[in-house]
């Protein structure tokens, strides 16, 4: 019997999260908001992609959408992905 585990998701509990956006974001913009920056350089048909990763509460997570936004950079995708 695989025992599962449930954790719950709050608003002040930090979870590791991957955001998704096209193009290539300023590494120091990562480093200076604590998510580490992976590039995708993509193949001659696509273009680059850079994922976020990093773990934050909930405010951390809306703040760096918000400076997401404000550079105007839609977004590809965010998840909630689990610790490893």
């Amino acid at each position: 019997m695989v025992k599962r585990t449930i954790h719950k998701i709050t608003l002040d509990q930090p979870a590791r999260y991957e955001i998704k956006v096209p193009g290539r974001v300023d590494v120091s913009w990562a480093l200076r908001n604590e998510w580490q920056t992976i590039f995708d350089e993509g193949d001659d048909q696509s273009s680059p992609v850079t994922t976020l990763t990093g773990t934050v509460d909930q405010a951390g997570l809306q703040g760096a959408l918000r400076r997401l936004y404000a550079h105007g950079l839609p977004l590809i995708s965010v998840l909630r992905v689990e610790n490893s």
